[in-house]
C-alpha cells in the first residue's frame, strides 16, 4: 500500500527508532540545562555561594526577616550564614543546596507557611550556630546534662536574630 522510504528499507526501522530516541533524549537534556541555566542566573543563584546576607532578601518574601535582621543586634556582627548555615565547608554548602531547592519550588510554587518557619533541619542547624558562637556560655548551662536534657537556644530565644527591639 505504502511505499518505503529507502532509508526504512536500508536500515529499518530499529535505526529511527534508536535515531529518533537520542534525538528525543538530547533534546530534553538540551531543554533542561537551559532552562535551568536561565533559572540560575535569573535567581541570582551565583549569590547565594557568597556569604553576603544581601543574597538571602534576593527574593522579596525574605524582605521582612532582612529588614529585621539588620535591626538586629546579629546584623552587626553575623551574617546570615553564622546563624543559617553549619559551621564546616561541606555542611555549609550541603545546606545551601538543600535550602535553596526547597525554598526556590515552595517560593516558586507559592506553597509555604506564612509567616515564614523553619523546618525541624534548620531548627538543629540554627542551635548548633547559637552553640558555637556562644560556646562559653552555653557550656556553662549545660554542664552535667546530656545532649537530650539540654535547653534550647531558641526555645527561648527565637526571634534574636531578627528582632527589631533593641
Amino acid at each position: 500500500m505504502f511505499k518505503k522510504s529507502p532509508i526504512i528499507r536500508k536500515f529499518g526501522w530499529t535505526f529511527l527508532g534508536t535515531y529518533g530516541l537520542y534525538i528525543l533524549v538530547s533534546a530534553l537534556i538540551g531543554a533542561s540545562t537551559g532552562l535551568g541555566a536561565y533559572t540560575f542566573g535569573y535567581a541570582k543563584g551565583f549569590s547565594y555561594l557568597t556569604n553576603d546576607s544581601k543574597a538571602c532578601a534576593n527574593c522579596h518574601i525574605m524582605d521582612d526577616q532582612y529588614d529585621a535582621w539588620v535591626k538586629s543586634s546579629h546584623g552587626k556582627f553575623a551574617s546570615c550564614n553564622d546563624c543559617h548555615a553549619p559551621h564546616d565547608f561541606v555542611g555549609k554548602y550541603y545546606c545551601k543546596a538543600r535550602n535553596g531547592f526547597w525554598h526556590s519550588l515552595a517560593f516558586t510554587t507559592n506553597d509555604f507557611h506564612e509567616p515564614i518557619m523553619m523546618h525541624e533541619y534548620n531548627v538543629n542547624v540554627v542551635e548548633e550556630s547559637c552553640r558555637y558562637c556562644h560556646q562559653e556560655m552555653t557550656h556553662e548551662i549545660d554542664v552535667g546534662t546530656s545532649p537530650q536534657e539540654q535547653l534550647s537556644c531558641i526555645r527561648c530565644h527565637s526571634d534574636v536574630g531578627h528582632a527589631t527591639h533593641k
